[in-house]
């Protein structure tokens, strides 16, 4: 699926403003600018790792599911997810205690080629942990 290949654009971090210790689904992508110390990649095989410390997770829109059960058991970082609130994987967030933010739709992603590319629909922006939760209210101001 074609957004399984779109970067968040910096905007986002910037806003944020937070470190994380690790990217889990990171493409490796010169046009990353995730602020990670560390980044899994496709090859890494995210899903079979142990995931440490504060982590970003912009997984493949395409399955999300097993991206967000992983997620919840970590517990601390920020999930970037498309509005879904007819899955179960949505439910099991709704019904965490993480924070969420909504994103308008037509939020421009970067593209492979390093190209903007519009998202059609919304998507949300899930925190766990103190840091985080208080953090997603800096992007929760954005209309």
């Amino acid at each position: 699926m074609a957004n399984d290949e779109l970067y968040t654009p910096a905007w986002i971090f910037d806003l944020l403003g937070l470190q994380f210790d690790l990217d889990v689904a990171s493409s490796g992508s010169n046009q990353i600018v995730v602020p990670a110390r560390n980044r899994f990649t496709l090859f890494d095989d995210a899903l079979s790792q142990t995931w440490h410390g504060n982590v970003w997770m912009n997984p493949p829109f395409s399955k999300p599911a097993p991206w967000v059960e992983k997620w919840l058991a970590h517990g601390n970082g920020i999930a970037l997810l498309p509005l879904s609130g007819n899955s179960r994987w949505w439910r099991s967030l709704w019904e965490s205690d993480a924070a969420v933010a909504m994103i308008k739709p037509n939020t421009g992603f970067t593209n492979p080629e390093g190209k903007e590319q519009k998202i059609m629909y919304g998507i949300s922006l899930w925190a766990l942990g103190n840091h985080n939760k208080k953090a997603l209210f800096n992007i929760s101001k954005v209309r």
